[in-house]
């Protein structure tokens, strides 16, 4: 009987559910397609690499590994291990593997802009040992002939015949003869491949006929690659190098991507999505409770002809779940949608790799289902103990469905959360190093506790003086709004703390990027001495052009100093590490350094300077002994030469370019640092150092004011990606304020009504309803821009207390504006469904409703 009863009431109140049901579709499609895209990717890497290994048996590389980026090729190793491996039974082929940098001039002149990995190397000719293909033309024989992949290709709008450059990192002047493809796939993920031949190669990238990246051994029929193995090792490599079956090389770059890009990518977007379906939990609560508290006769006549308390509780349950299932099934068709627009999205910005299709799994599926559901159930199982309680009396007569004020137990407890969050927050105001960011992660998130605890507590108060002005100025309409708000503050509440969170995350993360970007160029415009910056304007972290620029601008008679800054990987005492190279003696004219120990400028080739967050770390000071290991395998001593204050400029570790270059024979630099002498005209230094920066295929010439800018601009796109993301959690928010909404026309029918008898005009209740609506809105506005503010504020100088220097706090005054006057909006565009719905009623059948 409560089974009939059940979905009797769902089809009667299937409109007030709506709200509810998008809620969970929303939230269930984002983490879905978090999901799925993940899932896709992740196949993807794997298909792209058991594609690119399928042939190889067997690799010989250097036994160095100073990196975890799969697109930076290892160390060289000596050729003659070619003609050993060759010479080993079982190998039925083998062939030499040069991968370096080379960046290639566009049709434009400049430099093609490629997302990932720029990478020149050898063409393999045996086609099972090489997962490039020709698609067009011919592979490179000349010394100046080169195959460019079809990405690169048309990227670069070039084709078969054009004559263009590649910086390897000296310029080499080429012809294109082919257009290649990894499989069938245009490049593999956003990276560019160039190849030259064998011998060019070894001449432009490896800088001699003695070095090879690595060698690729094809066996022959019937030896596995296990034994192989064995075969080769037992040859007498050297012993920086090792071999390792093409099996376990692809394996170990699906691990490298999938536990590096891929899990913080989808970490990334898990985030969203756990935000969107916590709005949804609110929203989805929100609704549930007014369609009970308007249901409490219902109930309690049920409780008065003999239903049990479970059966009441079960009832509710079996509607959640309903409404669970139905929205979460739904949310996977919608998920599949959401991750193939992502995936357009990350790709048209070249941050994803490209995939045959979407994967789409049945533990996706699986996870999805069961987070739905439970966000649903829970979300109602409040509300449904609530309606359980209902007395049979109840349906004898009217009853408050909702206390007008919070209770004193929700106070004591809001209070008690609210003090110890931000007693936490100010605790690690007061603690140095690391240890800051716990206090303050414990306070963000119990203050994010007590703000939704205290929520209905203060909302009676923020309606009556946020809507102050509508009173002021709307009449009676304003007033009855202010009333509207302020007589149900649980309701407002819920309604008002789905945006708030939303709101919250969005302040959160602007206060965050812009205290970042303004404590990047504060640190940039102390540290930098310079009038001028040289880079190659692209977004690549693996873009830069040969040191001997910086030596040739030097020499212009306009500029006083110039130094080249590049960057590097080594093993520092075991652990990998990223470390600045430079010229020390110049760096000091261009770049401040506030040095607490030692000195930059007579850093010498067996030094290193660190900053002073390291050396604390790693208990380090001037004089102190560290190991280094390059990439090709070379350990060498180095002394602590220097400790200066942390730099976002230099990085944590500065090292001379001239103890890298032996160990390093493609050694770039990714921008140079010019002084000017002074008295010499900013325009004619630019004019004057323009066509020696393009020979070496630099094209960005940069001021200070730019350069200082452009230390701050990298977080730009990536914060436009997230307001985009979090619309969603907003776009919930503004379902459920809308849903609320239509929820209290429904049960202020005869209320209505009985204001349109006595005059009210239907100008005068869209104007109520809308003004209700902003309320609402601007109350969670509000609180999200309070809590954005001080979870930024926390966090900001946590970050600061563990020693990065990049821990100033700053207000983006403007953009919490532009907040602030979208959530008033907001409010506007959540009340158009009610209002049209509250002016179509009928006066007549108002009133007796």
């Amino acid at each position: 009987m409560m089974t009939k009863i059940t979905l009797r009431g769902l089809w009667a109140h299937k409109r007030r559910l709506v709200g509810s049901f998008l809620a969970v579709f929303l939230g269930v499609a984002f983490l879905c397609g978090t999901l799925v895209l993940s899932d896709t990717l992740s196949a993807s890497i794997d298909r792209f690499f058991t594609q690119a290994y399928a042939s190889t048996d067997v690799v010989v590389r250097n036994a160095t590994s100073a990196t975890a980026d799969s697109g930076t090729p290892r160390g060289m190793i000596p050729s003659s291990v070619l003609g050993q491996v060759r010479q080993v039974s079982g190998v039925a082929n083998a062939e030499p593997v040069i991968q370096g940098a080379g960046s290639v001039l566009g049709k434009d002149g400049k430099q093609v802009d490629i997302q990932g990995p720029r990478i020149s190397g050898n063409w393999v000719g045996d086609p099972a040992l090489n997962p490039y293909r020709i698609a067009e033309g011919r592979a490179p024989q000349g010394a100046n002939e080169v195959v460019i992949n079809r990405g690169l290709a048309k990227s670069g709008s070039l084709k078969i015949g054009d004559r263009t450059a590649v910086f390897t990192p000296e310029r080499v002047d080429v012809t294109i003869v082919g257009i290649s493809t990894f499989g069938s796939q245009d490049a593999f993920g956003g990276t560019s491949f160039t190849a030259f031949s064998t011998e060019a190669a070894q001449r432009y990238i490896a800088k001699s006929p003695d070095r090879v990246t690595s060698v690729a051994i094809r066996a022959q029929s019937g030896v596995s690659q296990d034994e192989l193995v064995k075969r080769v090792r037992a040859a007498g490599l050297p012993q920086s190098v090792e071999a390792i079956t093409g099996k376990s090389v692809a394996e170990e770059n699906v691990s490298v991507l999938s536990d590096g890009f891929l899990a913080l990518f989808r970490t990334f977007l898990l985030v969203f999505a756990a935000v969107a379906l916590l709005v949804g939990a609110f929203s989805i609560n929100n609704t549930f409770s007014i369609i009970i508290a308007q249901r409490t006769r219902e109930w309690a006549m049920l409780r008065a002809i003999g239903a049990s308390r479970r059966q009441i509780l079960t009832s509710v349950a079996m509607e959640a779940t309903a409404i669970g299932v139905v929205g979460s099934v739904v949310g996977l068709l919608g998920g599949v949608g959401v991750a193939a627009a992502l995936k357009g999205v990350f790709a048209g910005f070249g941050l994803g790799l490209p995939a045959g299709g979407i994967v789409f799994t049945a533990t996706a599926a699986i996870v999805s289902l069961i987070v739905g559901i439970v966000v649903t159930v829970l979300s109602c199982l409040v509300p449904a103990v609530r309606a359980s309680r209902v007395p049979p009396l109840a349906a004898l007569r009217d009853v408050e469905v909702e206390p007008r004020t919070a209770s004193r137990r929700r106070v004591i407890i809001g209070a008690v959360l609210a003090v110890l969050g931000v007693g936490s927050a100010l605790v690690s105001t007061f603690i140095d190093g690391n240890a800051a960011m716990t206090p303050a992660a414990v306070g963000a998130v119990v203050t994010i506790a007590a703000m939704i605890v205290l929520g209905p507590a203060v909302a009676r108060p923020a309606a009556m003086a946020l809507g102050s002005p509508a009173a002021r100025l709307r009449g009676v309409a304003g007033v009855l709004a202010r009333q509207n708000a302020a007589r149900s503050p649980r309701r407002t509440s819920g309604a008002a703390t789905a945006l708030m969170i939303g709101v919250g995350v969005v302040t959160l993360l602007t206060v965050i990027s812009a205290s970042l970007k303004s404590s990047y160029a504060d640190q940039a415009g102390k540290a930098f001495a310079g009038d001028l910056s040289i880079g190659t304007g692209q977004t690549s972290t693996h873009s830069g052009f040969s040191g001997q620029l910086s030596a040739d601008v030097a020499k212009l008679p306009q500029v006083a100093d110039a130094a080249g800054l590049g960057n590097g990987t080594v093993l520092l005492d075991g652990a990998k590490q990223t470390v600045t190279t430079t010229d020390p003696a110049r760096l000091d004219g261009v770049l401040h350094l506030d040095t607490t120990a030692g000195t930059l400028a007579n850093l010498g080739n067996d030094q290193i300077a660190v900053d002073k967050k390291t050396a604390d770390d790693k208990n380090w000071r001037a004089g102190s002994q560290v190991t280094l290991r390059f990439p090709d395998g070379v350990t060498q001593r180095f002394g602590i030469g220097a400790i200066y204050k942390p730099s976002q400029v230099a990085g944590s570790v500065v090292i001379s370019q001239a103890a890298v270059v032996p160990h390093d024979p493609q050694a770039l630099d990714t921008k140079v640092l010019v002084k000017l002498k002074d008295g010499t005209d900013l325009a004619s230094a630019k004019a004057a150092i323009k066509p020696v920066a393009a020979r070496y295929g630099a094209s960005d010439i940069q001021d200070r004011d730019q350069f200082i800018k452009a230390q701050s601009s990298s977080m730009d796109a990536l914060l436009g990606v997230v307001y985009v993301m979090l619309a969603l959690a907003i776009v919930i928010a503004l379902l459920g304020i809308a849903n609320t909404l239509s929820l209290s026309v429904y049960e202020r029918t005869r209320e209505l009504g009985l204001l349109r008898a006595v005059g009210t005009t239907r100008s005068q209740i869209r104007s109520m309803i809308r003004w209700e609506s902003v309320i609402v809105s601007v109350f969670g506005t509000i609180g999200g821009l309070v809590l954005g503010l001080f979870l930024g504020w926390a966090l900001v100088h946590a970050v600061a207390q563990g020693g990065t220097g990049t821990g100033t706090f700053s207000v983006p005054a403007p953009q919490l504006i532009i907040i602030a006057v979208v959530g008033a909006i907001a409010g506007v565009l959540a009340a158009i469904r009610p209002t049209r719905r509250a002016t179509r009623l009928n006066v007549l059948d108002a009133i007796v409703a």
